[in-house]
């Protein structure tokens, strides 16, 4: 049994264990990020859903309506990959993860989106 003598100690073993679990995640969240955002509309949804815009601005930036970015985010929310807070109004989404660090590119919304 590891003896913890104080409050630094504790703290020092959670990060460490924080650190390893987060490193052996990353290879399962690229793998449900790359299958799940397989379209280009799913890509800018995803990526504008920063807590900040709502469903109407988001949608006008993906070229969708506001409900298929009401259920993206219900979908990924159930995945684990965006959470949820409440807003006037509803609900309101954040994403978890910067698609960047997946190395998942970022269609720019000035040009056709190619959904697949």
């Amino acid at each position: 049994m590891i003896q913890v003598n104080n409050e630094e100690e504790i703290i020092r073993i959670l990060k460490e264990i924080l650190k390893w679990t987060r490193f052996s995640a990353l290879k399962e969240v690229a793998i449900v990020l790359n299958t799940t955002l397989n379209t280009d509309s799913k890509i800018l949804i995803y990526h504008y859903s920063n807590g900040e815009l709502g469903t109407i601005e988001i949608g006008k930036l993906a070229k969708v309506n506001e409900k298929t970015v009401r259920n993206y985010w219900s979908s990924w929310a159930r995945l684990g990959i965006v959470e949820s807070f409440r807003v006037r109004g509803g609900d309101r989404y954040k994403k978890s993860f910067d698609l960047e660090d997946f190395g998942i590119k970022i269609p720019n919304e000035n040009e056709k989106i190619h959904d697949k």
